[in-house]
């Protein structure tokens, strides 16, 4: 059985945390006397983390923000030491971990990708043979001759992706800056993603598009507060952050009954593009795909939604047969389609309940009260939860 190619033992990570503006002289040297490093001055970014990746193994690494994933992945590529514990790696490694990392302003982009590949350890030969690949792929050959300074941000990630993938590492290393590129330039990504796959590459990838992470990973690694909660399949550890997730938004609302002949298996929000998400627009459209399964047949089902703020006061609720939409039975495993029209609240985040019962509402056969979130942006201001519209005149005083 042949070494991993990732080895991490007991690691932790603990930054001092430094105060706010200026310090004299005296209050530093008094700091360093004292030195109790581990005290109220400092916090831990990672504790007791302990897991491998095999040679040409994909591991996905999710978690909300602040949880150390992209702490984890800096250790990884050695910008960053780890307090505690060790880290192993074979191989070189390439790496993506923020938006220009590692490009000097000033300078081309042409002479970017050359000082990438030097401090990677690669001769001037080996990037002249791979240069033409990177503009390609990154697709400035209009603009590599210019300072990366005026590059936008798309620019810039398209640049560094290339240098990370064309420099042909063993490991490479991705953080959450793909999300910075248009979606042609994601699907590229991905095609890209998939050769390293193939080619029995190793690859770390960051990122908060669920759907996307799990499809490409061979196992997913769950950090939460600096450990590590979950750890193997990507469906189930997904499903894991997924709970998690939902629990700590919904703010303790979330009731789950029904006698469980049929249940309402997952939901998932999607916006006016198709894309899955739980970020929405004021004014912007929502589809809900509700994914069930029976055990048995059920004639004349009822699927009904609620609409909440995260204070659970009910905004809107309604159900298929109010709308006159007849579901003649559901059996086995199925989908079924909420379509709800330009979402007229405030900013702020909202609760979503889903129920699946009996016409005659005598049997309760799932419902998930509160069990869904989503967050809402808006631009308007307006005091209240739904913005009804509305405009102002005034009578002008010489018509009375």
């Amino acid at each position: 059985m042949s070494a991993p190619a990732i080895r991490v033992e007991n690691m932790g990570k603990r930054f001092r945390l430094r105060r706010a503006g200026s310090q004299t002289f005296k209050s530093a040297a008094l700091d360093l006397l004292k030195h109790r490093g581990a005290g109220r001055n400092s916090f831990w970014a990672l504790q007791d983390i302990n897991f491998q990746v095999a040679r040409g193994e994909t591991l996905g690494i999710v978690g909300a923000n602040g949880a150390g994933k992209s702490t984890l992945l800096s250790l990884l590529a050695g910008t960053k030491v780890p307090t505690t514990g060790d880290i192993q790696t074979r191989g070189n490694i390439s790496s993506l971990l923020e938006l220009g990392a590692g490009f000097h302003p000033d300078l081309t982009g042409r002479e970017n990708v050359y000082l990438a590949g030097a401090i990677m350890g690669l001769s001037r030969r080996q990037m002249r043979e791979r240069f033409e690949a990177i503009v390609e792929f990154a697709g400035l050959a209009d603009f590599i001759d210019q300072p990366v300074k005026h590059y936008s941000s798309g620019m810039y990630v398209r640049l560094g992706f290339a240098v990370a993938v064309e420099v042909d590492p063993d490991i490479l290393l991705i953080d959450e800056v793909l999300a910075v590129g248009d979606e042609n330039f994601q699907k590229k990504c991905l095609r890209k993603m998939e050769d390293f796959r193939r080619a029995g590459k190793t690859l770390l990838i960051i990122s908060h598009d669920l759907g996307t992470i799990q499809s490409i990973s061979d196992r997913i690694l769950f950090l939460d507060k600096g450990r590590v909660e979950g750890l193997g399949d990507p469906r189930e550890v997904i499903g894991r952050y997924r709970t998690l997730s939902r629990s700590r938004q919904t703010g303790g609302h979330e009731r789950e009954w029904g006698t469980g002949e049929a249940r309402i298996e997952d939901v998932v929000f999607e916006n006016e593009a198709g894309q899955t998400t739980d970020l929405f627009e004021s004014g912007q459209r929502v589809r809900c795909r509700i994914r069930y399964r029976a055990e048995k047949r059920i004639e004349d089902p009822v699927f009904g939604f609620a609409f909440a703020d995260a204070n659970a006061r009910l905004i809107f609720g309604s159900n298929t047969q109010i709308e006159g939409f007849r579901v003649p039975y559901i059996e086995g495993e199925g989908e079924i389609a909420l379509n709800l029209g330009p979402l007229p609240v405030s900013a702020g985040h909202y609760l979503f309940s889903f129920s699946l019962h009996s016409a005659d509402h005598r049997s309760n056969y799932h419902r998930l009260d509160h069990c869904f979130s989503i967050t809402v942006t808006s631009e308007s201001q307006f005091e209240g939860v739904c913005r009804i519209p509305c405009s102002w005149s005034e009578k002008d005083v010489t018509d009375a």
